[in-house]
């Protein structure tokens, strides 16, 4: 079988993305940016502009990824893609825009359409993230696929041309870089990479991956050319259909396909797809880790492609279904502007994670605090983003926790609460964070280890790590009613003692333990640890009351805050706390809701997008539940901070506060989890 399709089964896929669209016809939300390329923290490329020609192509940091997609029709040229140049001013090559007409986000693709002359192209970025698969999302491959439709059923000549810069394999622009064109059984790859090749060499948070290679792949054939040169001589060849000027040494080598489609007077396809190899992952207790897919060492990155190429029709069926699946079951839960919210963020959520296997045969699922301070394994992103992987693969929430407690187990840690981190993105030989956050990560373990023995019917992955649990939840006994001043999660106004929020956390995490002991046949353990916490929620309720409403600390009145740890006392089925608490809260929230979402606490306009999904999912019924979504869409839908997704913002105003592209957003789907918490 040729490696690409035939029209009549590329037809029927592309069919299945558009079909997909209508659900989104509706609430066709405007994303603050476009997912294009999500594969990991390093390799996430993003259109921040409605139409995909605005501007460049970029990584999620905002810097330039330059990414180029051009088209001719009967000798006319249309840029459909990026800009020409870091400038983002297209030479006359490439100056003349397509027409784009549609843009439509879902989970694991985005699908646009154009018109050129007298074609439309519909082009569609695929991410095969199907978290029920470790191969599909370990493996370091998307695919840009394209169709070509004759407008007036005449025949056009038409050609494609696909150009990527180095620096998708640099972390400055300047740095050397070689090019080169590999071609084997059909399969033809473009690769450029760094001359240094210093290898987990840079660690931080606004920074790029400078080594390993980036590929841009595809068939192998006549109507294919894959070039390499500067950008000017690259687009010369593609308009004048004559060879790149031979590249000089000292020029950046750009990378560079065509492709011919030839006549087209009804309808032709075909696929690029886009990849990296970054050889080494993570530095993991001062060993390097391959990445998921290579943790044999047997395996290479030709084989992914071949296999991504193999096995294209199946994965772009499955990320079908699961688009449509998500979209209609996020809206039965939440509604259609809930389910825009999960589609935008759902690859961003997973692509701010590196899958790998640890040397005692762990999974490791390790996030990176992307625009937060660069920390590699935090607990407290793990906490916010753990319903997505809970929903769909509680084995990658494992992967979420499986660090910190191996930090522990082998005594390289030795507090009797848990680690914040394992270090500073990818370098992972513990923490580097400046303080500690006893009571929040504490909590966030014991909470997240229970709702996986719920999600699994039993308690065995609990049972493997008791001895450090039992450490962990005496510790809240101790410290976790009343915290002191510590940090914690949400204390951007400053830290603060005596907080509410955080001794629900703490109460939650106890009872999550007697849940846990009572699931192992531990009865005595659990009486003691339930009663402990249902004894500690009834002081709170005295502590914290503040009339209409819950304060912010227990000592200070006329305050108040969200109390979105809660949520996991409904989701556990725990009835610690009496349902007073939520149907006092929520209505008093509403009173303080602004445009553009639920402030954090009275302290500031500010807000986390993350804990206002969790606090609506307190809500009794869903009307209430999207009175709170709908200003979190709104901010989503008019900001003018083109920037993946921020989960920190103002509600006062549409613009981003701080953080960009982080992982917590999976917490979004905790909506979706409570229905499956049976």
């Amino acid at each position: 079988m040729k490696p690409f399709l035939c029209f009549s089964l590329m037809a029927a896929l592309f069919s299945a993305c558009q079909l997909s669209n209508t659900e989104r016809v509706i609430n066709a939300l405007r994303a603050p940016a476009v997912p294009l390329i999500t594969i990991d923290p390093y390799t996430s490329a993003w259109s921040f502009a409605d139409a995909l020609y605005d501007v460049p192509v970029k990584h999620w940091t905002g810097e330039d990824f330059p990414l180029v997609g051009a088209i001719t029709v009967d000798g006319q040229v249309y840029r459909f893609m990026g800009a020409a140049n870091t400038q983002g001013e297209a030479p006359d090559h490439l100056s003349q825009a397509a027409q784009q007409t549609s843009v439509n986000v879902h989970a694991t693709q985005t699908c646009y359409t154009f018109i050129c002359g007298a074609v439309e192209l519909a082009l569609t970025f695929t991410a095969p993230l199907l978290l029920n698969n470790l191969e599909y999302i370990s493996r370091p491959v998307n695919y840009i696929s394209y169709r070509v439709t004759s407008l007036d059923y005449a025949a056009h000549e038409v050609e494609l041309y696909f150009e990527a810069s180095p620096a998708w394999a640099l972390d400055k622009a300047h740095q050397p870089s070689r090019a080169e064109i590999l071609k084997k059984d059909g399969l033809a790859c473009l690769k450029t990479g760094s001359e240094t090749q210093h290898i987990l060499g840079k660690k931080g948070d606004n920074v790029r991956i400078d080594w390993g290679y980036f590929y841009l792949c595809g068939e192998d054939t006549p109507s294919h050319r894959y070039l390499t040169g500067d950008p000017d001589s690259l687009r010369t060849a593609f308009v004048q259909h004559t060879d790149p000027a031979a590249p000089l040494d000292s020029t950046p080598q750009h990378l560079a396909v065509i492709h011919s489609l030839g006549e087209v007077s009804e309808a032709a396809s075909g696929k690029m797809m886009v990849g990296y190899d970054d050889v080494y992952s993570i530095r993991y207790f001062g060993e390097n880790l391959r990445p998921y897919w290579n943790r044999s060492g047997e395996e290479d990155i030709v084989s992914q492609f071949r296999k991504a190429d193999r096995e294209y029709a199946k994965i772009i069926s499955a990320c079908n279904r699961f688009d449509a699946d998500l979209m209609r079951e996020a809206t039965a839960a939440g509604g259609g502007e809930y389910a825009e919210l999960c589609a935008l963020v759902y690859r961003q959520a997973i692509a701010a994670h590196k899958l790998v296997q640890a040397p005692n045969g762990d999974l490791l699922f390790l996030s990176k605090e992307n625009f937060s301070n660069g920390s590699i394994g935090t607990v407290d992103i793990s906490y916010p983003s753990a319903p997505l992987f809970l929903l769909y693969n509680p084995e990658l929430c494992k992967g979420l926790l499986n660090h910190i407690f191996y930090y522990s187990e082998s005594g390289k840690w030795t507090k009797p609460f848990a680690a914040h981190d394992v270090g500073t993105y990818p370098i992972a030989n513990g923490q580097t964070y400046g303080g500690d956050m006893p009571v929040e990560e504490s909590g966030n373990m014991l909470i997240l280890t229970a709702a996986i023995a719920h999600r699994e019917g039993h308690a065995r992955y609990a049972e493997k790590h008791w001895d450090v649990l039992t450490t962990w939840v005496n510790y809240l006994v101790e410290k976790g009613l009343d915290p002191e001043n510590q940090l914690c999660t949400d204390d951007f106004a400053g830290h603060f003692a005596h907080n509410t929020n955080l001794s629900i956390k703490a109460i939650l995490g106890i009872a999550s333990y007697g849940r846990l002991a009572a699931m192992l046949g531990k009865q005595d353990v659990a009486e003691t640890y339930t009663g402990k916490a249902k004894a500690m929620a009834q002081e709170w309720l005295t502590m914290a009351d503040d009339g209409d409403h819950y304060r912010l600390t227990f000592d200070q009145p006329d305050t108040w805050s969200q109390k979105y740890n809660l949520v996991w006392d409904k989701l556990l089925k725990l009835d610690i706390f009496p349902d007073e608490v939520a149907q006092k809260e929520i209505p008093y929230y509403l009173t303080k809701q602004n445009t553009y979402g639920l402030p954090l606490d009275n302290r500031e306009p500010y807000t986390k997008a993350d804990w206002i999904v969790w606090t609506a999912t307190l809500a009794g019924d869903k009307e209430i539940f999207e009175q709170f979504i709908r200003p979190v869409y709104a901010f989503a839908n008019t900001t003018p901070d083109r920037v993946p997704m921020s989960d920190w913002y103002f509600t006062d105003r549409p613009l981003q506060r701080g953080f960009q592209a982080r992982s917590v957003v999976g917490g979004f789907f905790i909506k979706m989890l409570n229905g499956e918490m049976r």
